[in-house]
């Protein structure tokens, strides 16, 4: 519907619409601007009131005869703030409102003023907790999506850098922002990227970036390896947009969504290049060979438990010290889903009983554990370095992919032996080499297609590129 030039006409349509009586939060006020009634909408919380107050300080001074003719000679006369628009639909209007914009509507002007005077509720731009740096910057991206552009702005000062702001759900109007250079990006996943927003038909993006995540690559859900790369790090994502990547920041999330990524992209880290090249490469070799001992440490194991013979003598000291009196596989799969219970559970705990609760963890579920029969020391131990050795890349999503790809090899020894052990390794090896991209590239490119100028760059942090003046 568009607006009527009568006051009254709108205020009695917008009163059943908005439904002001209930809402307490959405505020409208009736005041007089040049001599005629106006009334002025907007949501609690969301408006900085000082800009108002100046506002209508100047709109006290206005007389009747002052006033034009046309909303639009209004807005360019007397509406100097920055952030001015004019509205003739009330879907477009409402829409705005509710995402903090105010309202203005003056008698005898059949449009809506829109000025966008917001303020979000939002915490500091402090360091991750999850991706946090041995040197570099300190700053995060936080849950208001405007902070987050201003992060990326920060630092490529560039006109090339292109933002474009969109929205999905149709109860939640979440915002999304697509960033990234132009003349560096692939066009052809840009389109796709966006025709496949455009065309979303959800109610709401309840997850954020998940939700968003799972509408844009909806193939291949049973492989567990991440397509996307996701950072809190402001200078992790303005990299990668000079890499020629997008960037999807997602409103009320305080994380980028990368991509297209592939496998090395994920275990990458801000620390490889905050530090010189051997150190940065070695960081990262080891980050590399942590990860595949971590999925393959305890198969490999209880493989060699179920066959003691084949044990080469200097390894005779990896045999468990004594009988198991339960199972090895099922010691192994209990300690995989413990150590789930003690994530989640750390998760929940009030941070001032976080200490003597990981006192008594490790009294209890330690000590006592191994004297009670349950689990062999020998099993603790493994799974004690699996999991912590899982922490050494900051991606949960490949941390967990290694973990279900783990289980699945485990069982399998378990089950068939040698045989088993050779079908889980084949599994894992084909989950990653078979995955694809969003961009419908390979998950391990430069390896499949072969690329020995681009695998180098993966596996060794060179120096960064320059130009001499």
């Amino acid at each position: 519907m568009d607006f009527s030039s009568k006051l009254s006409d709108n205020m009695s349509y917008l009163k059943e619409k908005l439904n002001v009586d209930t809402n307490f939060d959405v505020v409208y006020r009736v005041i007089h601007v040049g001599g005629r009634e106006a009334c002025l909408y907007f949501i609690d919380g969301f408006t900085k009131d000082e800009v108002w107050l100046k506002i209508l300080q100047a709109f006290s001074t206005l007389k009747e005869d002052s006033m034009p003719e046309d909303a639009h000679a209004f807005s360019k006369k007397y509406l100097p703030y920055g952030e001015v628009g004019l509205v003739k639909s009330d879907t477009e209007m409402i829409g705005q409102l509710l995402m903090g914009v105010s309202c203005l509507f003056i008698d005898g002007y059949d449009s809506c003023f829109t000025i966008d005077c917001r303020t979000y509720p939002a915490r500091g731009v402090s360091e991750p907790e999850k991706d946090k740096v041995l040197r570099g910057s300190r700053d995060g991206f936080v849950e208001t999506l405007i902070f987050n552009t201003a992060l990326i702005r920060r630092r490529i000062r560039d006109p090339k850098l292109t933002m474009e702001i969109t929205s999905a759900g149709e109860s939640s109007h979440t915002d999304i922002a697509l960033c990234y250079m132009q003349g560096r990006i692939d066009e052809n996943l840009l389109a796709m990227i966006k025709d496949r927003i455009n065309k979303l038909e959800v109610d709401a993006l309840t997850m954020n970036q998940e939700s968003l995540a799972e509408c844009l690559y909806p193939h291949k859900w049973y492989n567990p390896f991440p397509k996307f790369k996701f950072s809190e790090r402001p200078d992790t994502a303005a990299a990668s947009i000079l890499e020629g990547n997008i960037i999807i920041l997602v409103d009320n999330s305080p994380a980028a969504m990368i991509l297209p990524s592939s496998v090395f992209d994920i275990i990458e880290e801000a620390d490889d290049y905050y530090f010189p090249p051997v150190t940065g490469s070695y960081l990262r070799l080891s980050r590399m060979a942590i990860s595949v001992l971590t999925l393959y440490l305890t198969p490999l194991w209880l493989l060699l438990m179920q066959n003691p013979n084949v044990i080469p003598s200097w390894l005779e000291f990896i045999q468990l010290s004594e009988p198991p009196h339960v199972p090895l596989i099922f010691q192994l799969l209990i300690l995989e889903f413990a150590i789930d219970g003690l994530r989640l559970a750390a998760v929940n705990t009030p941070s001032m009983l976080t200490t003597p609760l990981s006192v008594i963890a490790g009294i209890v579920l330690g000590e006592y554990s191994v004297k009670s029969g349950w689990f062999n020391s020998e099993t603790m131990l493994y799974m004690a370095f699996v999991t912590i050795a899982n922490y050494s890349q900051a991606s949960f999503e490949l941390g967990y992919a290694f973990k279900f790809m783990r289980m699945i090899l485990l069982v399998l020894t378990a089950l068939f032996n040698y045989w088993g052990f050779a079908i889980g390794v084949i599994l894992s090896v084909c989950a990653v080499v078979f995955n694809k991209t969003i961009a419908g590239k390979s998950y391990i490119y430069p390896v499949i297609p072969f690329n020995w100028s681009k695998l180098k760059k993966r596996f060794l942090r060179g120096r960064l590129p320059h130009k001499e003046k």
